[in-house]
């Protein structure tokens, strides 16, 4: 996640913290959403030139972000959940615990001569499947293809590409989407 503060003639200056001055227009770039704070006396020259960096940062993007205009005092949704962390600044933000695929373990026990479980099903699926280094985007299609076959025999092509574009702007972790399809697809093929 960046911020960025727009100064009057639209150039973007990197900030750590938001300090949601009235008078100050913040872009803040988590990869997945443009988020565009518009203070209540930011200039209108100022406003309507980091509307114009926003489109043109989307536009530079393979994958393109959804824009968020946020007037000050009129905030909402998801942006509502992260003021606190962009007054504070990335320092103050804890990491959650990324998903750990315990593959070694996972072997050590069928060497053992147990017999896999699904929990440890999944693991080695799931590891397998990160050593193929498929895109982000490419996981996030094959989940959404997954997800729709388990909820309805066949989804359309626009179905597919919704629901792969949430899957995107969700908040998984590589190694997260190497689970969730392993698991699905286990699931997927016990059921058949």
């Amino acid at each position: 996640m960046h911020f960025y503060i727009v100064t009057e003639n639209g150039a973007l200056r990197k900030v750590t913290k938001v300090d949601f001055n009235e008078k100050k227009v913040f872009l803040i770039d988590d990869f997945k959403t443009l988020y565009l704070w518009l203070g209540l006396k930011a200039s209108t020259k100022k406003k309507n030139l980091s509307i114009k960096r926003a489109e043109k940062l989307k536009n530079e993007r393979e994958k393109s972000p959804e824009i968020k205009i946020l007037n000050q005092n009129q905030e909402y949704g998801s942006f509502l959940a992260i003021m606190d962390i962009l007054k504070k600044g990335l320092d103050s933000m804890e990491k959650r615990p990324e998903l750990k695929i315990r593959y070694n373990k996972t072997q050590e026990l069928l060497e053992a001569g147990i017999d896999p479980d699904f929990e440890a099903e999944i693991t080695l699926s799931a590891h397998k499947l990160a050593q193929k280094n498929h895109s982000y985007e490419d996981l996030c299609r094959t989940l959404a293809i997954l997800q729709m076959s388990f909820l309805k025999a066949e989804a359309s092509e626009q179905e597919i590409k919704k629901k792969t574009d949430k899957i995107f702007k969700s908040s998984s972790t590589y190694k997260e989407l190497c689970w969730l399809i392993s698991e699905l697809s286990i699931i997927l093929k016990n059921k058949s």
